[in-house]
């Protein structure tokens, strides 16, 4: 009895993905769109994107045409080869293509979507993006903060002029610069560094480089949730438990920043808090002025 339940279950579901299937190769062939390879049922084209991508989509691009259409499981994906298509996407038609796919790493990390990097066009990504172009990154502001660039530096070559003097040594540069670059964005975002030697707190530094690390990695690597939604809805990989629990400990440790600056704000005078002001000093000033769209999650999303 039990059998006869799976295989009618079985046989049901096979139909439906056929019907389905069927239903949309039908209605692809009336739509005027743009050519497309032959794909396969549920995965669409994910069966030929191989390693080395670019190479893959240029071999595509070769066959097919310029302009491409790959259904990628439950994404559909313009390929554009030619400059003049890509000149006709972003700079005549830039608002109908403005708006980013939802993720899973965009739901976790980006605080469902909310931030700069993963919004969607419309008001709340317009107004992130004035607070950034005016507020944050202008010109007076980022001139102001060249001292911090200059102090960076400086420490790096010191950092390396000691090292040589202890005797003839490899040191790995590429490492060294991505390590600058980031104590420089997290000193003018929430005035620590967490590399090098000059790191207030080494414990917390090493514990947010390990989150930073995994997260990226996440992040970097292809989901195959957010082609296949069923893959994400029952976790088979587990990647959405280790993106929950990454994510609530960088949330932590933001909040904690965010706490510790408005401890400090509120000690310092008002001229010694625009002389020493940081990126997330400005917004918690907005968050004053403008309660209801400065949400801490904002915050928090707009330092990462």
């Amino acid at each position: 009895m039990e059998n006869t339940y799976f295989y009618l279950y079985s046989w049901s579901t096979l139909v439906i993905i056929i019907i389905l299937f069927i239903k949309f190769s039908k209605k692809n062939k009336r739509s005027r769109l743009p050519p497309s390879p032959p794909s396969l049922p549920l995965i669409g084209h994910l069966h030929l994107l191989k390693e080395p991508i670019h190479r893959t989509l240029q071999s595509l691009s070769n066959k097919h045409g310029k302009v491409l259409l790959l259904n990628c499981g439950s994404r559909t994906i313009l390929l554009v080869s030619s400059p003049s298509a890509a000149e006709e996407c972003f700079t005549k038609n830039d608002i109908v293509f403005a708006n980013r796919p939802h993720t899973l790493a965009g739901k976790h990390f980006h605080y469902d979507h909310s931030t700069v990097a993963s919004a969607s066009y419309g008001d709340h990504w317009r107004n992130l993006r004035r607070v950034m172009t005016l507020e944050l990154f202008s010109s007076s502001r980022l001139a102001a903060y060249s001292t911090v660039r200059q102090d960076e530096i400086r420490l790096l070559v010191n950092q390396i002029k000691q090292s040589c003097e202890q005797g003839t040594r490899k040191i790995d540069l590429k490492s060294k610069f991505t390590e600058l670059s980031f104590n420089v964005m997290t000193m003018i975002l929430v005035g620590k560094r967490f590399y090098g030697d000059n790191v207030e707190d080494f414990g917390e530094a090493l514990r947010i480089r390990e989150v930073i690390r995994a997260a990226i990695h996440l992040c970097g690597a292809a989901n195959m949730g957010d082609f296949l939604p069923f893959v994400n809805s029952m976790d088979i990989l587990g990647v959405e438990k280790k993106m929950v629990g990454l994510m609530a400990k960088m949330d932590k440790f933001l909040q904690d920043l965010i706490e510790e600056r408005r401890r400090v704000l509120s000690e310092n005078s008002g001229t010694e808090r625009e002389s020493k002001k940081l990126v997330i000093d400005s917004l918690l000033g907005l968050q004053e002025t403008d309660p209801g769209f400065f949400t801490d999650e904002v915050i928090k999303g707009t330092t990462m």
